[in-house]
């Protein structure tokens, strides 16, 4: 099903239509295990929900990014920009992940 995600246009917007319940559930689950994750997990997780493109999923990116910020020594580099690629994608504002970001790079 997640194949359909890729999908252009109409087709996507079915997609979300259809299974929005579904990722629904997925992002509830995501936000429950936050705590759980390591660096890499919440990297993997902001990639995975930005590629999506699911705008309901906003506020959870809000939760992963508040997390990477307080674990934000933890991260290696490809973590910290996919991070900040995947929030910046879903217009997620978080000034002060990315000046922490931007610091943790130099």
């Amino acid at each position: 099903r997640l194949g359909k995600v890729r999908a252009p246009g109409r087709e996507r917007a079915s997609f979300f239509r259809r299974e929005k319940r579904t990722l629904m559930q997925l992002l509830q689950h995501t936000e429950r295990v936050i705590p759980r994750l390591g660096s890499r997990g919440i990297a993997n997780a902001c990639y995975g929900i930005a590629k999506l493109g699911f705008a309901p999923a906003r506020a959870t990116m809000r939760l992963l990014g508040a997390e990477a910020m307080l674990r934000i020594g933890e991260f290696e580099a490809q973590e910290l920009s996919n991070t900040a690629w995947a929030l910046a994608t879903l217009g997620v504002r978080a000034p002060q992940l990315f000046e922490a970001i931007a610091r943790q790079s130099e």
